[in-house]
């Protein structure tokens, strides 16, 4: 079998999986069912998205559960202190900034392995809530090194003023804190098995 074939071959077995895939709901979906989220209003924030990545569940669970490393790598984290660790949780202390906010709270870390990484802001002064979730599921059966992700992040300003600026920055500070996961990954399992494809998002 050629080259040129093989590759055919892998794109159309790529294509109807990811067909596939676009038909399962988001994460999005399921976690409104399981929080108690305030009504819509305009100062909250929402965004989800399904991505097929060519990194395993496991070696991304180890990159997203690594919150003490968050200020090395995520975008706008300036610090990430880890304390109250116990089997299944953690407590950290963080501090995010970017002009012209710069906010300290505390995150409950809810770790289910290699599936769930789920955060929760407890005390913050700028938002009345922040959530973060990656969920993690197979991907490809002929590609172990892959999996499906589920990430959403749900928050609401206390000001009616920061939703405002975050209204200009919201998109770009999402997707450069979703790439800096994967780059991450990169950096500590060599390159991704396949490209990554987003299969459904949703934002509001």
């Amino acid at each position: 079998m050629t080259t040129t074939v093989a590759s055919s071959i892998k794109s159309i077995v790529l294509s109807r999986s990811l067909v596939q895939f676009q038909r399962q709901p988001l994460l999005y979906s399921t976690y409104r069912g399981l929080f108690d989220f305030t009504p819509i209003t305009n100062t909250r924030r929402e965004f989800a998205q399904k991505k097929l990545a060519g990194y395993s569940a496991e070696q991304l669970f180890s990159v997203v559960s690594d919150v003490e490393k968050y200020n090395t790598f995520v975008p706008f984290c300036k610090k990430s202190h880890v304390y109250a660790r116990k089997p299944g949780s953690l407590k950290a202390d963080l501090i995010i900034g970017f002009p012209p906010l710069n906010e300290s709270y505390t995150s409950n870390v809810t770790l289910v392995k290699p599936s769930l990484v789920k955060a929760e802001c407890v005390d913050g002064r700028l938002f009345n809530y922040l959530l973060t979730a990656w969920q993690f599921s197979p991907g490809l059966k002929d590609i172990p090194q892959s999996c499906v992700i589920d990430f959403m992040v749900a928050f609401e300003f206390k000001s009616v003023l920061h939703s405002q600026l975050s209204n200009l920055f919201f998109d770009q500070i999402v997707k450069q804190m979703e790439y800096a996961f994967i780059a991450e990954a990169g950096n500590r399992f060599g390159p991704p098995s396949i490209k990554s494809h987003v299969l459904v998002s949703n934002k509001s």
